[in-house]
């Protein structure tokens, strides 16, 4: 059985001093580092996911000047801007493939994104016939749960690395860890 990791969302943006900067975030990147450097043969691909949006349009009503929080947010992870780069802590040597989505459209699971070849992350996945994911990233609360679920429903067995996620709130992130759990996700 083949395995990937998938790395969500480990953009400057979303660590400490970003537009919607994580607490944790950057031990997040160091740890994910470690790990690669430790792990990274245990896994027949590395995929790291990225918030792209554009930079001339409110992306779906995904940015907005008096965002909820919910569904709208402040402007982040613009395309070709340090906020949407990869954290400096994270080391992107052992990553084979890089997806981006958000491009123009309000997206949060990896899933809706697609390689710089436009390969959706699902064809990708099935094109290297792997069957188990971890999935590890930024944030547990929101893109992380939403790639989770996504995996899920697409038949992947998914484990999501509990040490090395960061969630926005405290109480969203454990109701997020047990959607996941719930739904058929091994936390560990």
């Amino acid at each position: 059985m083949a395995k990937a990791l998938i790395i969500v969302d480990i953009q400057n943006d979303f660590t400490e001093g970003g537009a919607l900067g994580v607490d944790g975030g950057d031990t997040v990147a160091a740890e994910v580092t470690r790990y690669l450097g430790a792990s990274a043969g245990d896994y027949d691909a590395i995929i790291a996911s990225r918030d792209w949006h554009d930079a001339d349009s409110d992306n779906g009503g995904h940015f907005s000047p008096t965002p909820d929080f919910v569904d709208s947010w402040p402007v982040h992870c613009v395309a070709d801007t340090e906020g949407a780069e990869y954290d400096p802590l994270l080391s992107t040597e052992a990553i084979t493939h890089h997806v981006r989505k958000g491009q123009g459209t309000p997206d949060y699971s990896a899933f809706q994104g697609t390689t710089e070849e436009g390969q959706l992350l699902s064809d990708l996945l099935t094109s290297l016939t792997i069957t188990e994911v971890d999935v590890v990233g930024i944030a547990t609360d929101h893109c992380v749960c939403a790639t989770v679920l996504d995996a899920l429903k697409g038949g992947w067995s998914v484990r999501v690395r509990q040490d090395l996620i960061a969630g926005v709130g405290k109480d969203s992130s454990t109701v997020a860890l047990a959607e996941m759990d719930a739904a058929g996700a091994t936390i560990v």
